[in-house]
């Protein structure tokens, strides 16, 4: 069953809220002007990526890895497993662990493009700054591991940050001195807020989220492998029935499921890049059955691998694409 996040309603018209519609209006200037193009940009600064759509896109997979995201202007679908996660700019999206997600943007024209941003950042990060944030390290309701990926409402001092950091793509001498800073002051406001409780969770070094977390390494690392869940569980320091449950809370999917999505993620990234047949891709993804993967295929992306692939190398190159050589089966 398709579960759906929808975002929450604007505020009313309050000082605070004014105060964040001024400085979204100016992140959104600063958007446009460090990307001119459609596209995703990597900025001067490490970690700091924007982003400008003036079209509707078709879902793009891909896995995610842990990061602050917002939207300065418009809204975005991110979609993990079956759950739908709609965010706007009146929220910020954080992601924890390394997760498969589709997203994609549903409301951008040429006159109103979509410009949004992501900041990277290391998890490790999250237990320097919760250790200077003393007597203020948000307490969790419960130990029970949380999505890695949420929503909160955006608020005046984080989109400050934010845009401070931003605005350090005017003066590149600064970025190496004072990003770093401003990356660590965004992390520390989002640990700080309303919904700073999930994130924490990812530091508590003896918790079930950081067990998971080296699962999905694991499993992102050595996806092309079998998956043995009794040695998973074993390398984590989890029983079996605990690395399942744990490992749903946090991914919305079992561990079977978050390995298949990203052996089929790799090999539409294989076909569509080094141009290689079906067959081959599925192998080297680790499946057995050709058959097997193409049926798998088909019903995550929609469409068998020949036709999928010609479909974004169209979309690419903007003509006819050459034909893909799948065998009939796909």
């Amino acid at each position: 069953m398709l579960t759906t996040f929808k975002r929450a309603e604007p505020g009313d018209r309050s000082a605070e809220q004014m105060q964040i519609t001024v400085m979204r209006a100016e992140l959104a200037t600063e958007i446009e002007r460090f990307t001119g193009t459609d596209g995703s940009h990597m900025s001067a600064i490490p970690g700091l990526h924007l982003a400008r759509t003036t079209r509707c896109q078709m879902p793009a997979h891909g896995i995610t890895q842990p990061a602050v995201c917002l939207m300065a202007q418009g809204s975005k679908r991110v979609r993990l497993y079956d759950e739908v996660y709609i965010y706007d700019s009146n929220q910020y999206l954080i992601v924890s662990q390394n997760l498969p997600v589709c997203a994609h943007t549903t409301d951008a024209t040429e006159e109103n493009p979509v410009l949004g941003l992501r900041i990277d950042f290391d998890p490790k990060d999250i237990a320097s700054a919760l250790l200077q944030m003393g007597t203020a390290v948000p307490r969790p309701p419960s130990d029970k591991p949380q999505r890695g990926l949420f929503t909160g409402q955006l608020f005046p001092a984080l989109l400050d940050a934010v845009l401070r950091l931003v605005s350090l793509l005017h003066t590149p001498d600064h970025i190496a001195a004072l990003a770093p800073l401003y990356q660590r002051e965004i992390l520390y406001r989002v640990l700080a807020g309303p919904e700073g409780w999930r994130l924490a969770q990812m530091a508590t070094t003896d918790g079930h989220s950081l067990r998971i977390a080296r699962a999905i390494q694991r499993l992102t690392s050595h996806f092309n492998e079998p998956l043995l869940m009794e040695d998973l569980a074993r390398e984590v320091h989890m029983s079996v029935s605990s690395l399942h449950a744990h490992f749903k809370a946090v991914t919305a999917m079992s561990p079977l499921q978050f390995q298949k999505q990203l052996r089929l993620q790799e090999a539409r990234r294989i076909m569509l890049s080094e141009r290689v047949d079906a067959g081959t891709a599925g192998h080297r993804v680790g499946y057995e059955s050709q058959s097997q993967f193409n049926r798998e295929y088909s019903r995550f992306f929609g469409a068998p691998p020949a036709r999928d692939i010609k479909r974004l190398l169209e979309e690419q190159l903007g003509a006819a694409a050459p034909a893909v050589v799948v065998p009939a089966s796909s």
